[in-house]
């Protein structure tokens, strides 16, 4: 693989804190922000030690590698690009990260066949993917999320919130340049 195209992300704390991950250059592949990740795993500090663990749109893995560096008891990463899976199977290795799982698949199928419920998911799809209502009707259908789980959504900051589910309660909504990102409770009625 061509060096030059390979760009590198820093886990901010836990057990690899400070650790480098290679990430691809590739189109659309945009990681969550260091002060962006910081905020929002400081909101779920008191949460995420031993939490079940899912990062749909996983892309360059900088949330799931990050909440299990913090102690999430199980991490797994969707993501639907070959190349970009290899990357995150890749540095799953170098970190010895058995809490880890990486799937190769669109978060629309790894949905629809899920059977588990996660404590803690992570939504931030291609923005023109324009898929954040779906996968969090799909959540709901398949009954993936626990009680009282929580759901960080990251979206462009111009646009409105997508239509979610009645219940997601909104707890946090922030913004950084372009990227709005808001934290969520499930709360089964």
């Amino acid at each position: 693989m061509n060096k030059s195209k390979l760009n590198t992300l820093r886990i901010i704390a836990g057990r690899w804190r400070g650790r480098k991950l290679a990430i691809l250059d590739f189109d659309g592949l945009r990681p969550t922000p260091d002060r962006v990740r910081e905020t929002v795993f400081n909101w779920l500090q008191a949460d995420i030690g031993n939490a079940h663990c899912l990062d749909l749109f996983s892309g360059s893995g900088a949330l799931g590698f990050e909440a299990a560096s913090r102690g999430a008891n199980t991490v797994s990463l969707v993501e639907s690009q070959a190349k970009v899976a290899q990357q995150l199977q890749d540095n799953k290795q170098l970190l010895s990260a058995e809490q880890c799982t990486v799937i190769h698949t669109t978060a629309q199928q790894f949905l629809a066949t899920n059977q588990q419920q996660y404590d803690i998911v992570f939504i931030d799809p291609p923005y023109q993917a324009d898929l954040w209502q779906t996968v969090a009707e799909q959540l709901m259908q398949q009954n993936s999320l626990a009680d009282h789980a929580y759901i960080y959504l990251e979206c462009p900051s111009k646009d409105t919130l997508p239509i979610l589910p009645a219940q997601w309660q909104l707890l946090k909504d922030k913004q950084a340049g372009e990227v709005r990102y808001c934290l969520f409770e499930f709360q089964r009625k």
